[in-house]
C-alpha cells in the first residue's frame, strides 16, 4: 500500500493550521519527480488577513521587547542553525535541486546573517547633534516599522529569508513569510527554528502558497507596512505600482546579467575557476551568476579551448550524489525557458560548442536536467547578450579594450554583479569605478556575497535598498527626532535669531 504524503500547514495565530482553502501543492523533488516531499498549502487572501491580524498582535509584544534581548534570540537562532546545519542542507537538496556543497553554504550564509544580526542589536545607533537653540537637547532613535510582508524566491530558500527575516525581527517587527511555492519545506523548518529559538510565535507568520494568490494578497494588504521581495524583474515592477499607490516601504532585489571580464594579463586558470563556479553554480539559478563572459580579443580562442573542455568534465546528477558538480534547474518552466534562449542563439547564428540539450538519459531521466551550455561569438544587443536566462547557459563575448568591455557591461538593463580579472590595478580600479554595478569583484567570480556587506544592485536589479550589511536595517526601522527643551521658556525654533538668544 502506498504511503499517503504528508500534509504540511501554514503558521499562523502561533499554531500550524490548515489552510482556509482546504488546496495543497505538490512539492516534488527535481532531480527525481516521483520523490513526493509532501503537500503544501495553496493558501488565500483570508489566510493572509489572518496572519497579518496575528503578526499585529506579536508586533506589540515584540516591539516592547530591549533590542539586546532580541539580538540574544537571533544568535539563537544562529546555534540552532548550525546544530541542524546538515539536516537542513540534505533538505534542501532534496527540494530545489542544488549539490549539497552548495546547501551547506546556503545554510551557512544564514547562520553568519544570524549572528551579525544579533550583535546589531546593541548597534541600533541614533545620533545626538547640537540644537541651534540654549538647553535644548536634540537627538534621534529608530524605532520599527510594523508588520512586514517578506516574499522570497526558491534558489536560496534559507539564505535570503534570512537575509529579511532575520533583520526585521531584530528592528522589533513583525513578519508575514511567503516563500516560493517551489521550497517550501525549507521555509517550514527555518520557522520551526525561529520559534524554538524564541521568537514570539505571533511576531512570526508563514503563508504558503502562490505569488497571485498569496503574495498579492501580501502586498495589497493594509496591514501590511513595508514589503520585502526577492524575484523577476517583471513581478518586481508590478509590486512597486501596488507599494507606491499604497504608500509602503518596498525594498526590491531582482534581475541581473552578470559578466566576467578577463584582461590579457589575467591568471587565466583562476580564471577559468571563476567563471565555472559563477556560470554554472546552483546551475545558474543565480541572480548574480555570470551570464556574459566578456574576453580580451587576444585571449579568446584560447580561453574558449580551455573552458570547453573544462565544462565537459562537469558531471550532472542528484545534488545528493557527492559526486554531482551541477543539480536540475527548479522545474519544467525554467527548463523551457533555457530551451528558447538555446534556440535564440541558433537562429541568431551563435555557436553551442558544448551542451545545449536537456538530458533525459539513465540517471537523468526523472529529472529537470540541463548540459552546461557555452555559447560563442554572442554579438552586443542579442538576447543571449541583454536578457537573464537564469539556467546554465554562458554567453562568450569580445571586447578589444577594457573600455569596450564596460560599454559592454553597462548596456544591459541590470546592475547586480561585475568581475574583472587582471593583474593591472589601474584596470582593477578603473573597473571599480566605471563598471555600472552594485557589487563589482577583482579576480573573484560574480558570485560570493558576505552577509556583513550590503548586497543589491542598479537600475532594473532594485530600487535603491540594500540587503545584507548595516544598510538593511535602516529599511526595516523608522527615525523618530525627539527634543528635550529644559530652558524653561517658550523657544521658537526657525523663528528665533541667534542674536536674540540669551546665553
Amino acid at each position: 500500500m502506498t504511503e499517503a504524503p504528508v500534509a504540511f500547514r501554514n503558521f499562523i495565530g502561533g499554531q500550524w493550521v490548515e489552510p482556509s482553502t482546504g488546496e495543497y501543492i505538490e512539492n516534488r523533488n527535481p532531480a527525481n519527480v516521483s520523490d513526493l516531499i509532501g503537500l503544501f498549502p495553496r493558501s488565500g487572501p483570508d489566510d493572509v488577513d489572518a496572519a497579518v491580524r496575528s503578526a499585529a498582535r506579536g508586533f506589540e509584544q515584540w516591539r516592547r521587547t530591549p533590542a539586546p534581548r532580541r539580538g540574544d534570540v537571533l544568535r539563537r537562532v544562529g546555534d540552532l542553525l548550525a546544530e541542524r546545519k546538515e539536516e537542513l542542507a540534505r533538505a534542501m537538496t532534496r527540494e530545489m535541486g542544488k549539490v549539497t556543497q552548495e546547501a551547506r553554504g546556503d545554510v551557512q550564509e544564514a547562520i553568519d546573517t544570524a549572528y551579525y544580526a544579533g550583535t546589531e542589536g546593541r548597534r541600533l545607533f541614533g545620533r545626538t547633534v547640537p540644537s541651534e537653540l540654549p538647553r535644548k537637547w536634540a537627538m534621534t532613535s529608530r524605532r520599527p516599522i510594523g508588520v512586514c510582508g517578506v516574499i522570497t524566491p526558491f534558489n536560496f530558500p534559507i539564505a535570503i529569508p534570512s537575509w529579511k527575516l532575520f533583520p526585521a525581527l531584530l528592528c522589533g517587527n513583525a513578519v508575514v513569510f511567503k516563500p516560493a511555492e517551489d521550497v517550501p519545506h525549507s521555509a517550514t523548518l527555518l520557522v520551526e527554528i525561529l520559534v524554538e529559538a524564541g521568537v514570539p510565535p505571533e511576531a512570526v507568520q508563514l503563508v504558503h502558497g502562490t505569488g497571485e494568490e498569496v503574495g498579492a494578497a501580501i502586498v495589497e494588504h493594509p496591514g501590511i507596512a513595508a514589503v520585502s521581495f526577492t524575484g523577476s524583474t517583471e513581478t518586481g515592477s508590478r509590486i512597486g505600482e501596488a507599494c507606491g499607490r499604497l504608500h509602503k516601504r518596498l525594498s526590491l532585489e531582482m534581475g541581473g546579467k552578470n559578466a566576467q571580464i578577463v584582461m590579457p594579463d589575467a591568471d587565466i586558470d583562476l580564471a577559468l575557476d571563476g567563471v565555472l563556479w559563477g556560470a554554472f553554480g546552483t546551475a545558474g539559478q543565480r541572480c548574480t551568476a555570470t551570464s556574459r563572459l566578456l574576453l580580451h580579443d587576444s585571449i579568446h580562442d584560447e580561453f574558449v579551448t580551455a573552458l570547453a573542455g573544462r565544462i565537459g568534465q562537469l558531471r550532472l546528477g542528484d545534488g545528493m550524489d557527492p559526486d554531482t558538480d551541477v543539480g536540475p534547474l527548479i522545474n519544467q518552466a525554467a527548463v523551457d525557458k533555457v530551451v528558447r534562449y538555446v534556440e535564440m542563439a541558433r537562429s541568431e547564428g551563435d555557436e553551442i560548442l558544448c551542451g545545449g540539450r536537456r538530458a533525459y538519459s539513465g540517471h537523468l531521466a526523472g529529472g529537470f536536467f540541463f548540459e552546461p551550455t557555452l555559447v560563442t561569438g554572442v554579438r552586443p544587443g542579442s538576447p543571449l547578450a541583454l536578457e537573464e536566462i537564469f539556467g546554465p547557459v554562458l554567453s562568450v563575448m569580445r571586447f578589444d579594450t577594457l573600455d569596450e568591455a564596460i560599454r559592454i557591461n553597462n548596456e544591459v538593463a541590470y546592475g547586480l554583479s561585475s568581475s574583472i580579472y587582471t593583474r593591472d590595478i589601474d584596470a582593477a580600479f578603473h573597473a571599480i569605478e566605471a563598471l555600472d554595478n552594485g557589487i563589482t569583484y577583482v579576480n573573484a567570480p560574480t558570485i560570493g556575497a558576505e552577509a556583513h556587506l550590503p548586497f543589491g544592485g542598479v537600475k532594473m536589479t532594485g530600487n535603491g535598498h540594500r540587503e545584507g550589511g548595516w544598510e538593511v536595517f535602516d529599511f526595516y526601522t523608522e527615525t523618530r527626532v525627539s527634543y528635550v527643551d529644559f530652558s524653561g521658556r517658550l523657544q521658537r525654533a526657525q523663528i528665533d535669531t541667534y542674536a536674540a538668544a540669551p546665553y
